[in-house]
């Protein structure tokens, strides 16, 4: 299963199962972000970069990752793409794409040791040369990922097109030298946006041995890696030319990742966003970010075991076509779905908070959740009628 095709699907089990727990949507959230932090100038990728801005976001998310830790210089996802290059664009194709993979590894990994990227007596970036020479790594890297993620893709990429067209003649200089100098150089510039902001101070404050990159999590089989997680904080890294979105998915990216780590073991206690192109860096607490969500189910502990039961239970990032199957997934969303005592808000299932003036009954904890009601009842989320509540306001 993967975390992020789950997501993209309003169908999906996973998908349903958050829109509904989450009773506040992520409307609050987003207007918290935005209350909070000031729109600031964002730094447009150059022209050169066109459809590679992909590309480009990936490697700078491998750079900032490099910046905390360096104890993997490679991840997960560049060297299972480099193996199923191999197997791709014919036998001699083939070949040449995995042999050049694995000089890019150990070229990178030489790199990567050489300027001690995670040393916090130096500087988050270094020379511009060091910077493009890394940054032309980094952009081959992501070109392999592409191979991990979704082989259909990868036979359009560069790295391919170059191989298939001369096999023989594809070294490891040929592919440093495909990326356009400005995706290189939108790389490094968002390094040094970066290395003057928040996220240069968070560095400063941590220790590499508490760091790590492409978090994974144990005991589920899911796919999903979280990008950076410094001393408890554990942040997604966008590059997004529209920062103020906040997108949905984005919101529910964060949240999955938090609910994966079901046995507690990365101890995370915030969780955040960092924007590459404003140099942004956002966090919430834990309690924060729930609260804001309007997550029914509070306790985090217990909100854990259901969401891993959920994904135990069904094939969560697919949405079910077959009849039998529609039903069984909403028996199952059913069964794991927050129950509402009484005296508690139908819509997120706080408790209705009495008032010392009653005058009049009162329903939902907040005009928010009035507002929400109707909705959530449409799609199935709510009873037909409220439930008597029997609570002054």
């Amino acid at each position: 299963m993967s975390l992020t095709s789950g997501l993209s699907c309003p169908r999906t089990p996973l998908r349903r199962f958050l829109d509904r727990e989450m009773s506040a949507g992520p409307k609050p959230l987003r207007e918290n972000f935005r209350s909070r932090y000031a729109a600031e100038p964002v730094l447009l990728p150059p022209g050169g970069v066109g459809t590679e801005a992909g590309t480009v976001g990936t490697a700078i998310d491998q750079r900032l990752r490099l910046a905390f830790t360096a104890a993997a210089p490679v991840d997960l996802a560049t060297r299972l793409g480099i193996d199923i290059s191999a197997t791709m664009g014919g036998r001699r194709a083939g070949e040449r794409m995995g042999a050049v993979g694995e000089q890019l590894l150990q070229r990178l990994a030489e790199t990567v040791h050489a300027l001690d990227l995670d040393n916090r007596d130096l500087p988050m970036d270094r020379s511009w040369e060091e910077e493009q020479d890394l940054a032309r790594l980094l952009l081959a890297a992501a070109w392999y990922q592409v191979a991990a993620r979704n082989p259909f893709g990868f036979t359009y990429t560069p790295l391919f097109l170059a191989t298939a067209e001369d096999p023989k003649d594809f070294t490891l200089e040929r592919l440093l030298d495909l990326p356009h100098r400005d995706l290189a150089g939108d790389v490094t510039a968002q390094l040094e946006h970066a290395a003057t902001g928040p996220l240069q101070a968070l560095r400063a404050t941590t220790d590499p041995a508490h760091c790590a990159g492409g978090v994974m999590f144990a005991g589920i089989d899911i796919t999903a890696d979280a990008d950076l997680l410094a001393d408890g904080t554990l942040i997604e890294i966008k590059s997004t030319r529209h920062p103020r979105r906040f997108e949905k998915a984005t919101a529910w990216q964060i949240l999955g990742y938090l609910l994966l780590d079901t046995p507690d073991h990365h101890r995370i206690d915030t969780v955040g966003l960092y924007l590459t192109r404003t140099a942004t860096l956002a966090t919430w607490p834990i309690e924060d970010y729930l609260a804001l969500l309007g997550a029914r189910c509070r306790d985090l502990t217990q909100l854990r075991a259901t969401f891993a039961e959920l994904l135990i239970n069904c094939t969560a990032d697919q949405e079910p076509f077959e009849p039998d199957e529609e039903r069984r997934v909403q028996r199952l969303l059913e069964r794991l779905a927050t129950p509402i005592p009484p005296g508690h808000c139908p819509v997120c299932a706080q408790a209705v908070p009495l008032s010392a003036s009653a005058c009049r009954a009162r329903c939902y904890c907040t005009s928010w959740c009035g507002r929400r009601a109707p909705g959530l009842r449409q799609r199935g989320w709510l009873p037909g009628r409220l439930p008597d509540l029997a609570i002054a306001a």
